[in-house]
C-alpha cells in the first residue's frame, strides 16, 4: 500500500509499504478522507517520519473476527489504540486509556488497522468530508463544551482560531452562545466573522483583557477555551473569565503556564480543566452538530488528493486555511 513519509525539510514523498493484516479485534480500514492536523510541524522540521495522521474517514474492508462493525461500513477513524478493557475505556473515555496498544496511527495512508470498537459508523445522510470533521475539527471543542456545560446563556471566549478554534466557533454558535475570539491572523479572523463570531480581539492589544471584560458588562465571559497552546493565551483566559467562570485548555502545550493558586483559583473561584476529546457515547450528538450546522463547507477550506501532499503541507504552513482534507490517492 501507499503512505506518506517526510523525507527532509519541507519534503514529503509517497512510499510503498506492506498492507497490514487484521488480527484479533482489529479491522482493516481503507482510508477515504484524511484531515490534516499539526503534521506540518514535522514537515518543517524535516526529520524522517512515515507515521503521519491520527484522524480519518474510511471503509471497513476486512475483519479478523465479527465485531462492532462489518465489511462495507463507512466509519470515523478515531485516534489511538485503547485497550477496551479498563475503566476509562468502558466509560467511553478511551482517549485517556493508560494501556494503549503500541500500534501507531498513520492515516496519511491507503489502509490502517484499528480496534473495531473505536470505529464509529456514519449515517448515510452525512458525506465523507463532513464526517471527517468529527475528530480534531469539531471534537476537541465539542468535548470541552460538554464538560463545561456551554449553552445559549453563556458568552464563550475562544483564544486561537486555527482549525480547532474555528471548530470551537462552530460548536459554540450551534449551542446558541455569544462568542468572543482572540486572533491576529487576518484570514482566520475573516473566516470566523463569516461563521458568526460576535467580536474579535487582537492578542497583541495591551488592553485585551479590559476590552474582553467590557464586552461582558465588566465581568468577563462565563467560559473560555484556549485552542492555541500559547502560554500568553492561557493567562488571557484565566485573567478574562469572570469570577466563578470556567476555562478549558484544548490546545496542546508542553510549556509551564504560571498560575497563582490563591488569586487565580481560590479567590476568583474559577474552574480549570484539560480536555482532549469527547466521550464515545457522545458520538451521536456530534453527528447531530455536523448534520445541522450550516457552515461546514466554509470550515473545509481546501480539499486535495494525496498526490499533492507537498502542496497541502505548504498551505498548512501558511496558516491561511482552516481544515484541509486529503482525498485518497486519486
Amino acid at each position: 500500500m501507499k503512505k506518506v513519509a517526510i523525507t527532509g525539510v519541507r519534503q514529503a514523498e509517497i512510499i510503498e509499504v506492506p498492507t497490514p493484516v487484521p488480527t484479533g479485534d482489529l479491522a482493516l480500514v481503507k482510508i477515504l478522507v484524511t484531515p490534516m492536523c499539526t503534521e506540518y510541524k514535522a514537515y518543517l522540521q524535516g526529520t524522517y517520519r512515515d507515521c503521519l495522521g491520527h484522524e480519518a474517514v474510511g471503509e471497513v474492508v476486512e475483519l479478523a473476527q465479527p465485531g462492532h462493525v462489518k465489511v462495507g461500513d463507512r466509519v470515523v477513524v478515531t485516534p489511538l489504540f485503547p485497550c477496551g478493557q479498563c475503566r476509562l475505556c468502558r466509560q467511553g473515555d478511551y482517549i485517556h486509556c493508560q494501556h494503549n496498544h503500541p500500534l501507531t496511527d498513520a492515516t496519511y495512508a491507503q489502509y490502517i488497522l484499528k480496534p473495531s470498537w473505536v470505529l464509529f459508523k456514519i449515517r448515510d445522510d452525512i458525506s465523507n468530508e463532513h464526517a471527517a470533521l468529527a475528530i480534531c475539527g469539531l471534537g476537541p471543542s465539542f468535548g470541552a463544551f460538554q464538560t463545561l456545560g456551554v449553552s445559549a446563556f453563556d458568552t464563550v471566549l475562544i483564544t486561537g482560531l486555527g482549525p480547532v478554534g474555528i471548530g470551537a466557533v462552530i460548536n459554540a454558535k450551534y449551542r446558541g452562545s455569544r462568542v468572543i475570539a482572540v486572533e491576529s491572523n487576518a484570514y482566520r479572523v475573516q473566516l470566523a466573522q463569516e461563521l458568526g463570531v460576535d467580536a474579535v480581539i487582537n492578542p497583541a492589544d495591551p488592553d485585551a483583557v479590559r476590552k474582553i471584560k467590557e464586552l461582558c458588562d465588566g465581568e468577563g465571559p462565563s467560559c473560555a477555551v484556549d485552542c492555541s497552546g500559547v502560554v500568553a493565551a492561557h493567562r488571557l483566559c484565566i485573567d478574562s473569565v469572570r469570577r466563578k467562570g470556567k476555562v478549558a485548555f484544548i490546545g496542546e502545550s508542553f510549556t509551564e503556564t504560571p498560575v497563582t493558586i490563591s488569586n487565580d483559583l481560590i479567590r476568583k473561584g474559577i474552574h480549570l480543566i484539560g480536555s482532549w476529546h469527547y466521550n464515545a457515547n457522545d458520538f451521536p450528538s456530534i453527528l447531530q452538530v455536523i448534520r445541522n450546522s450550516p457552515h461546514l463547507d466554509k470550515f473545509i477550506t481546501h480539499v486535495l488528493p494525496m498526490s499533492r501532499i507537498n502542496e497541502a503541507f505548504e498551505i498548512s504552513v501558511s496558516q491561511n486555511n482552516a481544515k484541509i482534507l486529503l482525498k485518497t490517492w486519486e
